[in-house]
């Protein structure tokens, strides 16, 4: 019983000492959630005063500057326009698709476009779905690389297979 006693008052007194030190430690770096004391500043004398931000005064933007900016958008269309290929705004098609006559009893001709896509895009797609499908499984173990590394070889073949 008196080992316990003591334990205990060691405890208190390095209890005390913990509380000293934060206390001293406190005093010196003062708070930063407490206003700093009057005698901090010079001689008594409160800290001064700045006077109030001037406001800030919205202009409308000048007649020269709103012109520049519609002659630079005007000439930039124009270079834009001048510049596509065969004089139209749309983007160039990515695969250029088979155009198919079908003849037909009547008079009139119909046109069907039939898009061809190489098989190994298609293999490419099928292991991309089965690579996502283990990911989703958190399924990481030998099967996932075989399909990841089955998916980069089709990829990359047809890659090679749709490029002009």
């Amino acid at each position: 019983m008196a080992t316990d006693r003591d334990e205990q008052q060691r405890q208190q007194q390095e209890l005390e000492e913990i509380r000293r030190s934060f206390a001293e430690m406190g005093a010196r770096m003062g708070s930063l959630f407490e206003p700093a004391e009057a005698d901090e500043h010079q001689g008594g004398a409160s800290p001064p005063v700045l006077p109030p931000a001037p406001a800030v005064e919205r202009r409308r933007p000048s007649w020269r500057l709103v012109a520049a900016a519609v002659v630079l958008l005007s000439v930039g269309t124009a270079f834009g326009w001048a510049l596509a290929p065969d004089g139209s705004d749309s983007p160039a098609p990515v695969a250029s698709p088979t155009t198919a006559v079908v003849p037909t009893t009547t008079a009139t001709t119909v046109t069907k476009t039939v898009v061809s896509v190489p098989e190994q895009c298609v293999e490419t797609a099928e292991l991309a779905d089965e690579v996502i499908s283990r990911l989703n499984r958190n399924i990481r173990d030998e099967r996932l690389f075989l399909a990841l590394r089955d998916y980069t070889i089709a990829s990359q073949a047809c890659r090679r297979e749709a490029s002009p």
